[in-house]
């Protein structure tokens, strides 16, 4: 690879940290690893082609353009988090994750596909995912901090948020929420 292509591919990983808060090989890598795929199995789940999915993981490409596959990574996130803590079983994800092909998109999935605690109620960790979504739809994260950046004088707890929520790491915008409640 030549300069100009390593380049290209660190400018797309940090573009992927912006939009998706990590370069979108190591989340891939990580859905692959908690959920037991392969690559062709994830593309297939997402909506991607396999080829597609290669050019994200290496950062040829920077960004997901259908916001319906953006939102199937974010149910197989949270899908990933309930198999590691143990509240659903490998049958059950291979179910779940059959749902999540067949998702469109938007927030009307049925309540197998949410993430919820055992009360029913929806976690912080999906509470947090549905606002960084919205946010993450509205405007790309450099926008989303030029207006935090705008904000921050006058708004300082308002610009906070919006850098947080809108282009931050999900684990920092959960212990954000986590902070301001009650």
């Amino acid at each position: 690879m030549d300069a100009a292509q390593q380049e290209a591919t660190a400018r797309a990983r940090e573009l992927q940290r912006n939009w998706y808060g990590e370069p979108l090989g190591a989340l891939f890598r990580r859905l692959i690893d908690d959920l037991g795929l392969n690559q062709a199995r994830l593309a297939g789940v997402l909506g991607l082609s396999a080829p597609m999915l290669s050019q994200l993981m290496s950062g040829q490409r920077a960004k997901i353009g259908n916001p319906a596959v953006v939102q199937r990574v974010q149910l197989l996130q949270d899908l990933a988090g309930q198999v590691a803590d143990g509240s659903v079983s490998a049958a059950e994800a291979t179910e779940r994750m059959e749902e999540i092909k067949k998702s469109q998109g938007g927030s009307v999935l049925s309540n197998t596909t949410q993430t919820t605690s055992s009360s029913g109620a929806p976690t912080v960790k999906r509470v947090v995912r549905e606002i960084q979504s919205l946010l993450r739809s509205v405007a790309a994260a450099g926008d989303i901090i030029e207006a935090a950046d705008t904000l921050a004088h006058t708004h300082p707890e308002l610009a906070e948020f919006l850098r947080v929520y809108g282009a931050g790491r999900t684990s920092d915008a959960v212990a954000h929420y986590q902070s301001h409640q009650n």
